[in-house]
């Protein structure tokens, strides 16, 4: 669903970009309010795979192939804040390093996926849980159906700035982008769905709002192990996605304005389209450019969400500085 450079005009590109840097600035305050250091390694984790999975595009319908948005699976772990943040930082990587959606288009790709996306899923899901209660089936639920909005919100969405800027009408755009989604968002709904029962499962602290002392879990080593999981998909899984055209693409195709699409990016990427240069092997350039983009979506959110943390957020101890001491007990 990554919009690429020409599918928008100036108006929609400026008014859109407005809009995710706003949104991104809420979502930004609230994480750094609330975000309690020691799960800054998670924004790292949530980030690496996201991006992993995203390469994995799985086959849907009539030659098209959708993958994984991710919003839903990490404001489920993480929030809606730090959700808008992991989004970001792997469309903004997309982006300026492998020419994954168009730099024009990059606030129409942020505001979609990012805020959009996560905003509608998270919505849906705190609505669900409140009516289907707190056990694990519920939650399951809650987060499928939250995951399969979440797609649908962000291709509505897209079809909405297509029509604003006069590339397809809103009555052609909405049943296209619509309907061909509502099929990818099931593929979504189906990974969200059994990444958060493995975590369940094995790391069930992690779905808990808050941990006590004995369930606070060792998050650096959890990243650790996470990094590892993502890596395995970008080495041994992404080689086989699915080479169809994505949901947006293939709406294009049958709609006619594919041609609309910049020839030339306006920003030259380094690994553009995944490539890396002077690497005969496809399979081998995707598998090196995917651990590589992997890696530095790890390190960018980690080093955002770091840099977000307060310095009273990061030293404060009982009674220490950043904090007022607590007055002393009653005998």
């Amino acid at each position: 669903m990554h919009i690429p450079d020409g599918f928008l005009d100036a108006k929609t590109a400026v008014i859109t970009s407005a809009l995710a840097t706003a949104g991104l600035g809420v979502a930004l305050a609230g994480v750094r309010r609330t975000l309690p250091p020691r799960r800054i390694p998670l924004i790292g984790l949530a980030a690496a795979f996201v991006f992993a999975a995203q390469m994995l595009n799985f086959p849907v319908a009539g030659g098209t192939s959708g993958h994984l948005v991710g919003a839903v699976l990490a404001a489920v772990l993480l929030g809606p804040g730090a959700a808008v943040l992991v989004m970001s930082a792997v469309l903004i990587l997309q982006c300026l390093m492998f020419a994954d959606g168009g730099v024009t288009a990059l606030g129409a790709n942020v505001f979609d996926m990012a805020l959009v996306a996560p905003a509608v899923g998270y919505g849906v899901y705190r609505l669900l849980r409140r009516l289907v209660g707190e056990g694990l089936r519920g939650r399951l639920f809650a987060t499928a159906f939250a995951a399969w909005c979440s797609t649908v919100a962000a291709a509505i969405s897209c079809a909405g700035l297509l029509a604003l800027s006069g590339t397809v009408p809103l009555r052609v755009a909405l049943p296209a982008m619509g309907g061909i989604h509502m099929l990818i968002g099931l593929g979504e709904a189906l990974i969200t769905t059994l990444v958060v029962a493995a975590v369940a499962r094995a790391r069930p602290e992690l779905l808990l709002e808050r941990t006590g002392p004995r369930l606070r879990p060792r998050y650096g080593e959890l990243a650790a192990q996470g990094l590892l999981v993502a890596l395995g998909l970008a080495l041994f899984v992404a080689p086989f996605a699915s080479s169809w055209p994505d949901g947006l693409e293939q709406v294009a195709a049958t709609l006619g304005f594919e041609h609309r699409a910049a020839a030339t990016p306006a920003l030259a990427a380094p690994l553009s389209g995944y490539v890396i240069p002077r690497v005969g092997s496809a399979a081998l350039s995707t598998v090196i450019a995917g651990v590589a983009g992997t890696l530095v979506a790890f390190g960018l959110a980690w080093l955002l969400a770091s840099l977000l943390t307060t310095p009273r957020s990061r030293g404060a101890r009982p009674g220490g500085k950043g904090e007022a001491p607590r007055a002393p007990r009653a005998a």
